[in-house]
């Protein structure tokens, strides 16, 4: 099959476009024909070593995707081939940049209906990120108000049309050409970061959930009302140290499961989120897209399309 892939760790260049080695669907796994597969920030990282080195080499990147079902492993029952599904590869293992991917039958769902192949593959980890840090650990409540850091990105995004639906009256930050569009997501206040600052114009909030990181996520604890909460995704594996004795930082731990991704295809049949602004690459063009995504200066989601 063909698949992006590298042979030694760098920058976005390092990734080459060829043949890969085909996967093998072992027992309670899915064989998954890829159409779409999405781009995270992740990815890159994965490419340069950021995370410690791979175990082997060459090693094919790529967190989720969209496709359809061609072959099951034995014991799978609640999958037949033809079927459209997304979804995400296990904790640790990245393989969706490639024609086929062999995974977990329980880390698959049905691909949302009305959605093609693109859409769906841009949802996957960026909804399960999103439904991790606002329902499950802030655990969002109608009427509740929340910051959401860096609104134009892809969790972000998802994250601010959650919250909404649920209730909340939501702010964020971008930059001036990212204003509207964070508007057009429901978004109550949304503030300029390069015009004015957070943490003097906000104040009192339930909630901050920080997708930023660095300084913008140490500041977001200035916001919060006496027993708020910050939930955090870009700060490292832990929750950066607070100022505060009264408020409570929060790490998500990102679950990937079947459950959030069909949560993810009932808000989209509902109508409560939308798919986010897509830049699709080719699958050949990886290396390009990972440049794109390594400088974090674009709107939405990086996807590429397999088929």
């Amino acid at each position: 099959m063909k698949a992006a892939f590298f042979r030694q760790h760098g920058g976005p260049e390092a990734l080459e476009y060829g043949d890969y080695p085909d996967p093998v669907v072992k027992p309670g796994e899915v064989l998954v024909d890829v159409h779409a597969a999405s781009v995270n920030g992740a990815d890159w990282r994965v490419v340069a070593g950021a995370y410690g080195p791979v175990s082997f080499f060459p090693y094919c990147p790529g967190r989720d995707f969209s496709g359809v079902v061609s072959a099951l492993g034995d014991g799978v029952t609640d999958f037949q081939v033809g079927d459209e599904v997304f979804g995400v590869c296990d904790v640790g293992i990245e393989a969706a940049y490639a024609e086929k991917v062999a995974i977990k039958a329980s880390l698959l769902a049905r691909k949302p209906a009305g959605l093609s192949h693109v859409e769906a593959a841009s949802l996957a980890l960026i909804g399960l990120t999103a439904l991790c840090a606002v329902e499950d650990t802030l655990k969002i409540q109608p009427g509740e108000t929340i910051l959401v850091q860096g609104g134009a990105g892809g969790v972000a995004s998802f994250a601010i049309q959650v919250a909404k639906h649920t209730g909340c009256r939501v702010a964020s930050t971008t930059s001036a050409g990212n204003v509207d569009y964070v508007r057009s997501l429901g978004t109550d206040q949304v503030i300029d970061y390069n015009q004015a600052d957070f943490a003097t114009v906000l104040s009192g909030f339930d909630a901050v959930f920080d997708t930023v990181g660095g300084d913008v996520g140490l500041r977001s604890y200035l916001v919060l009302k006496p027993g708020g909460r910050a939930a955090f995704i870009a700060s490292g594996p832990k929750a950066p140290p607070t100022p505060r004795t009264d408020v409570t930082g929060l790490r998500p731990a990102v679950g990937r499961d079947r459950a959030h991704l069909d949560r993810i295809s009932a808000l989209v049949a509902a109508g409560a989120v939308r798919v986010p602004e897509i830049t699709v690459f080719s699958l050949a063009d990886a290396a390009q897209a990972n440049a794109v995504s390594r400088g974090r200066h674009f709107r939405g989601k990086l996807v590429l399309k397999v088929r």
